[in-house]
C-alpha cells in the first residue's frame, strides 16, 4: 500500500509540474503576442482594451509558476497554493472586466453600464469584498467563512464577457466564431463550478482546456478587429469610385450606388431613396460636369423666399450619410469617430468662406453617372 501510494503521489506531482510548466509558456507567449498585436495597431488607435486582456492571461503565466514552486516543495501546506491560486483568478477576472468598456460592439441592454464612469466601481467593490476574504485564509492559515469567492466573480466575469463576444462576433458577420464563443463560455462555466467538488486531476484537465479554448478566442477577437480595420477604413477621397445605376422592373424602381475603394472583395453596392438618390446624384453631376461649382444649403430661419437653393436642410446630406454608413457595414455596425465622420470629410468639401456651400470632393475620373 505504501508503495502505491508512493506511485499516486508522484504521478500527481508530475501532473501538476507539467501543467505548471505548459501553462507558465503557453500563457507567456500569448501575453507577448496579444500586447505585440496592441503595440502595432492598437496602440495608434488608443485602444488599450487589449492590454487588459492580456494581462489577465499574464495573471495565468503567473499562476503556472505557483503550481511549479509548490509542485517542487509539496511539504508547504496547500492553503497557500489554494490562496494563491484565487488571488490570481481574482485578478484575472478583473481584467477581463476592465477590458469590456473598450469593446467596439455592446449590448445595448449592457452598454450603458458598461460605458458609464463608475464601471470601475462596479468590477471593483466586488474584487475587493472577494480578495480580502481570500488573503485573510491565507495569512490565518485556515478556511474563511466563503472559501470559494474567487469562483462566484469569476463567474459574474464569464456572463459579461460571453455577452460582449457573442454580440462582438456576430456585429462583425463572424457567425461561427461567435457560436464557438459561447461554447467556450460553457466549457469555462463548468470548469469553475467543478472548483467547488475539489477534486484536483480533473480540475486540472478542465483548467488547461478552457484557457486553451479562451486564448484562442481572444487572439480571433484580435484578429478580428485587425480584419474590421483593415476592411472598413474609409479610404482616401483620391481612391472612392462611384457609379450610378438605376434598375427598373415591372411594379418598382430600384436605385443603386456602387462605392469602390475599400479593402476585400469587389465593390460595394448601396440602396438608396428615391430623394436620396437624386441628391447623390445631383452632386456627382455637378462634380462630373463642373468641378468648381457649390451646391448651396438653405439657411436656417431664410428670408428669402424668391432664392432657390440646391439643399433645402443639412439634415438632407445626414440622411444620406446614414443611409450610406446602413449599406457599407449593416445598421448598428459604424460609430461616429470610425466611419461617419471620416466617410463625411472623404465625399465632402465646404467651403473655406463658410457660405453653406458644399460638393463632392472625389475627382471626377472617378465618377460614373
Amino acid at each position: 500500500m505504501f508503495f502505491i501510494s508512493k506511485i499516486q503521489f508522484l504521478s500527481t506531482t508530475e501532473t501538476f509540474l507539467f501543467y505548471g510548466w505548459w501553462q507558465f509558456a503557453t500563457c507567456l507567449f500569448a501575453f507577448v503576442a496579444l500586447l505585440s498585436i496592441w503595440w502595432h495597431i492598437g496602440k495608434r488607435q488608443k485602444d488599450f482594451g487589449q492590454v487588459w486582456l492580456a494581462l489577465s492571461i499574464f495573471c495565468w503565466s503567473i499562476s503556472g509558476l505557483v503550481e511549479v514552486y509548490f509542485s517542487n516543495n509539496p511539504n508547504i501546506s496547500n492553503i497557500y497554493l489554494d490562496g494563491l491560486r484565487s488571488v490570481l483568478s481574482l485578478f484575472n477576472s478583473l481584467f477581463i472586466l476592465l477590458a469590456l468598456p473598450w469593446f467596439r460592439y455592446l449590448p445595448r441592454f449592457l452598454e450603458q453600464l458598461i460605458k458609464s464612469r463608475y464601471w470601475h466601481w462596479i468590477v471593483g467593490l466586488p474584487f475587493l469584498f472577494s480578495l480580502l476574504p481570500t488573503l485573510n485564509k491565507m495569512v490565518l492559515g485556515r478556511a474563511a467563512i466563503i472559501n470559494e469567492l474567487d469562483v462566484y466573480y469569476a463567474v459574474l466575469t464569464l456572463v459579461f464577457l460571453g455577452l460582449v463576444l457573442w454580440h462582438s462576433f456576430s456585429k462583425r458577420r463572424l457567425v461561427s466564431l461567435a457560436y464557438l464563443s459561447l461554447v467556450c463560455i460553457g466549457i469555462t462555466l463548468l470548469a469553475q463550478i467543478y472548483k467547488l467538488t475539489g477534486s484536483t486531476i480533473n480540475l486540472t484537465l478542465f483548467s488547461a482546456i478552457f484557457k486553451t479554448c479562451l486564448i484562442m478566442i481572444f487572439f480571433a477577437l484580435a484578429l478580428s478587429w485587425v480584419k474590421e480595420l483593415s476592411e472598413n477604413t474609409i479610404p482616401v477621397a483620391n481612391e472612392i469610385t462611384l457609379l450610378f445605376d438605376v434598375v427598373r422592373n415591372s411594379d418598382k424602381v430600384e436605385r443603386w450606388v456602387s462605392i469602390g475603394g475599400f479593402r476585400g472583395k469587389g465593390n460595394r453596392k448601396v440602396q438608396l431613396t428615391g430623394a436620396q438618390f437624386e441628391l447623390f446624384n445631383q452632386f456627382a453631376e455637378l462634380r462630373k460636369n463642373e468641378p468648381e461649382e457649390w451646391l448651396e444649403i438653405r439657411p436656417k430661419n431664410n428670408p428669402s423666399k424668391n432664392k432657390r437653393y440646391d439643399i433645402g436642410d443639412y439634415n438632407e446630406i445626414k440622411r444620406l450619410l446614414f443611409s450610406l454608413l446602413d449599406g457599407l457595414f449593416g445598421r448598428g455596425n459604424w460609430t461616429k469617430e470610425q466611419h461617419l465622420n471620416p466617410l463625411k470629410d472623404s465625399l465632402f468639401e465646404l467651403s473655406k468662406k463658410r457660405e453653406r456651400k458644399i460638393r463632392l470632393r472625389i475627382p471626377p475620373n472617378n465618377i460614373n453617372l
